[in-house]
């Protein structure tokens, strides 16, 4: 008589053994996990009405993951695993927690077209995480079109798309039910830029010569002091600043385009 339960090979043949895990491929899934927990927790924070530390969180949360990968490639720790994992993570801590956040403290002014709002930053969010892991397997675009990313990162929506709360906490604007609705728009606004095709200048290959490296970090440090001093009048300079970019930057593509365009077809003139 056969045994009611057969012993079965296990999926993946098991993996391999926790011990045989080496530290550093666990640290970059350990920081996707941390911001997890602070993009998670500043929900939390937003519908206990403690909105500064929620937006913190938030922002921490957007900063882990986008350096977990950067981590994983430093210390040589990529895996298919983690990939997932910061995938899973990303519209987590880019879509549903910046939306609710938003939803928690403005746009709830609104009614339901804040609610819609907030519901499509988060979905566009995921569309455009979805779009970046096809293009990423499929697509290897070669020499200057590398340079661009195709639609806003959802890093930078993020944090783009609470301007309306870093405007309110520095006294800008107050928050009525007018703001509830201009935010609600402004939050469709960025939803589109995440899921269109506008070039945004990604700067991966800019080269820094060796006479301006200290003058930039020079830059770099009197920027984080401003952060860690006037964080939200800080973070809505910055946020402006990348909005009035976006044409900066598509300008700078199609201009791009038109000169590798002409250079294409100046053999066939002659």
């Amino acid at each position: 008589m056969a045994e009611p339960f057969q012993p079965f090979e296990p999926h993946g043949h098991g993996g391999p053994r926790i011990r045989e895990i080496p530290l550093r491929m666990v640290l970059p899934n350990l920081i996707t996990v941390l911001a997890i927990c602070a993009g998670l927790s500043g929900i939390r924070l937003a519908f206990e009405h403690r909105f500064e530390t929620a937006v913190t969180m938030v922002l921490i949360a957007a900063f882990l993951d986008g350096i977990d990968g950067r981590i994983a490639r430093m210390l040589k720790a990529t895996s298919r695993f983690g990939a997932q994992m910061d995938s899973l993570a990303d519209i987590v801590n880019f879509g549903v927690a910046p939306a609710l956040v938003l939803y928690a403290f403005l746009l709830d002014r609104a009614g339901s077209p804040g609610w819609i709002a907030a519901l499509l930053f988060a979905i566009a969010c995921g569309l455009r995480l979805a779009r970046f892991n096809v293009l990423d397997e499929e697509e290897h675009p070669v020499g200057w079109q590398s340079e661009y990313f195709v639609g806003v990162p959802a890093p930078a929506g993020a944090v783009v798309v609470m301007l309306p709360i870093y405007l309110v906490f520095i006294g800008a604007i107050a928050p009525d039910r007018t703001l509830g609705f201009l935010s609600s728009v402004f939050t469709v606004l960025v939803a589109f830029l995440l899921v269109s095709r506008l070039p945004v200048y990604s700067g991966k290959k800019i080269r820094i010569p060796g006479d301006r490296v200290l003058p930039l970090i020079l830059g770099v440090a009197f920027f984080i002091l401003l952060l860690v001093t006037y964080p939200w009048q800080t973070l809505s300079i910055s946020a402006l600043a990348y909005m009035i970019f976006l044409p900066l930057s598509a300008r700078a593509y199609s201009r791009r385009a038109k000169i590798e365009e002409e250079k294409a077809t100046m053999p066939d003139a002659q």
